[in-house]
């Protein structure tokens, strides 16, 4: 039986990092709504408490009947899950007139508790919280303050209602351990995780790679299977997993819509027949463009792309007449976010939502559990080339959404050239790393040259591999003046974007080298016609997102 880590989710921004962190511990872990925590299911060995964007004492707030795992599994409380676990035993949890927000160092610290052993003293921490947990409940104890906080986290050996010893106990922290601004967040989980909870810490991509072939085996049996490939790390790492399951009964389609990126197509179909797989392409990029013209919302480009990308996949899909299965690339993130508990959606997913009714075929998503860092360790696994598992994340609409205003078969060409020059570029220019910086890139498992320079050991890696996502925008909406020669200009301006992140929840621009961005602004505008001017965007996410629409 799999051992698993339940997180309940409150709401909370930084729910997916919680659960990354876990499964950085070879654990797995499964985040659901606050409210549907998986009563009697024997695999879970311990359940953690998510922050959540309300108080205690809104009248909205989510709440949770915590003797449905409190002295059965062990219990970690995070931010709002520490001031519920406070509130609903007797504990007083009070508005503050500031919030307490930011770097925090610990004063004092239990070292001798479980879950604080090996931190040092002082270690900093991060708090994010309006409501403080003024005094814990009869039979806690304080194990962790800070200068301001003095009920930073909390314990109780045996929780209230259970009368036994050795039952499992309940922690609670203020401050959030998920966060990489919390130093010794990681430590602190992995004590939870599996020093207090005992995971066996043996979820790994081998693990995965080998029970997931296993059970689409027997999922899919003889049935055949359709797949809708995008050329992106998830749905290829999909299709060579089905592929390992149940060779030519999978038949792949890759529609071009006309907005991918420059080559794309004909570069993307290449790789498949290396990999083995049986795809059939289709040009539909007329009709596309054809639906799209005059429209400029970006919610409805993406919805005229989905609903034509759904007609010609279907058209396509009919000719094979005797499938009963349509696999997707979909991932776990793309799953808890379309499944958001405040019911907002941010932007509309590709690749997530109901099939349409007349292709009678039932869903197989074989990655619906990874995380994109993880997707590449399978793809590793599997022996999938480092070019495709290394591909940035690109949105399913294309550069639709990276062309501000209508679209036109123009535009994405300037778009297309522009865009080329820029991840070129990327690829191209190399940086050298060593120390801390290297290690934290090795341990991400990204492509790296080992140099030997003197005494110390440094890595060589190009700019693309360090960045999470890049891409060009058109302003095609505004004209810029210009000067080529003697002549002035009015054309469009590009705007370059690149972040750093490990999820995409949230991302920080990337901090590229002046000489690089030099070279790469003058060849676009020396190389493109129609722009003639270059930014970069220096937003981070949030308050922006990573995408311009």
């Amino acid at each position: 039986m799999q051992q698993k880590i339940i997180i309940l989710d409150f709401g909370s921004q930084t729910t997916q990092l919680i659960g990354r962190r876990v499964r950085e511990l070879d654990t797995f872990c499964e985040i659901l709504p606050y409210n549907k925590f998986p009563v009697g299911d024997d695999s879970v060995i311990g359940v953690i408490l998510s922050g959540s964007p309300y108080s205690v004492h809104d009248p909205e707030a989510f709440k949770v009947d915590l003797s449905q795992f409190v002295g059965k599994v062990p219990v970690l409380g995070i931010c709002y899950g520490a001031q519920f676990i406070s509130f609903a035993n007797g504990g007083k949890v009070e508005k503050t007139n500031t919030r307490e927000y930011g770097r925090a160092h610990l004063q004092y610290i239990d070292c001798e508790n479980p879950l604080f052993r090996g931190f040092e003293p002082h270690s900093q921490v991060w708090m994010s919280h309006g409501d403080s947990i003024t005094a814990i409940p009869e039979g806690f104890q304080v194990i962790g303050s800070t200068a301001d906080v003095v009920n930073a986290a909390f314990y109780c050996a045996t929780p209230i209602g259970e009368g036994q010893e050795g039952t499992p106990g309940v922690w609670a922290v203020q401050f959030h351990p998920e966060v990489f601004h919390t130093v010794q967040g990681s430590l602190l989980l992995k004590n939870f995780v599996v020093d207090i909870c005992g995971s066996k810490q043996n979820w790994s991509a081998a693990s995965f790679v080998d029970t997931t072939v296993a059970e689409l085996k027997q999922q899919l049996g003889n049935d055949r299977v359709i797949l809708g490939l995008s050329g992106g790390v998830d749905s290829s790492v999909a299709a060579v997993l089905l592929n390992r399951a149940i060779g030519n009964r999978l038949t792949c389609i890759f529609v071009d819509h006309g907005m991918l990126r420059k080559n794309e197509f004909q570069q993307v179909m290449e790789d498949y027949k290396v990999l083995g797989l049986n795809v059939i392409g289709v040009d539909a990029s007329e009709k596309f463009f054809a639906d799209l013209a005059g429209v400029t919302d970006p919610e409805q480009k993406r919805k005229i792309i989905g609903r034509d990308f759904v007609e010609v996949f279907n058209a396509e899909a009919k000719k094979i007449t005797d499938a009963k299965w349509l696999a997707q690339g979909t991932i776990y993130p793309d799953r808890i976010e379309s499944l958001n508990i405040t019911g907002k959606v941010i932007k509309s997913h590709h690749n997530v939502g109901g099939l349409p009714e007349e292709m009678h075929l039932q869903l197989c998503e074989p990655l619906k559990w990874l995380f994109k860092d993880e997707v590449r360790r399978v793809g590793r696994q599997m022996g999938m080339p480092e070019h495709l598992i290394t591909r940035h994340p690109f949105p399913g609409p294309g550069l639709a959404v990276r062309i501000l205003g209508d679209i036109t078969p123009e535009k994405v060409r300037i778009l297309q050239d522009a865009d080329d020059i820029y991840i070129r570029g990327l690829r191209n220019y190399k940086v050298k790393l060593s120390g801390e910086e290297a290690r934290k890139v090795l341990a991400a498992g990204v492509p790296a040259k080992l140099l030997e320079d003197g005494n110390s050991q440094q890595i060589e890696v190009s700019l693309y591999d360090q960045i999470w996502q890049a891409g060009a925008i058109l302003l095609s909406t505004v004209r810029s003046v210009g000067v080529m020669g003697d002549e002035r200009t009015y054309e469009h301006p590009v705007a370059l974007r690149a972040v750093t992140s490990t999820d995409a929840m949230t991302a920080d621009w990337a901090h590229l080298p002046y000489d690089f961005m030099a070279k790469v602004s003058n060849e676009i505008i020396n190389k493109v016609k129609g722009v003639n001017r270059v930014c970069y965007d220096i937003s981070s996410k949030p308050p922006s997102t990573i995408e311009w629409e």
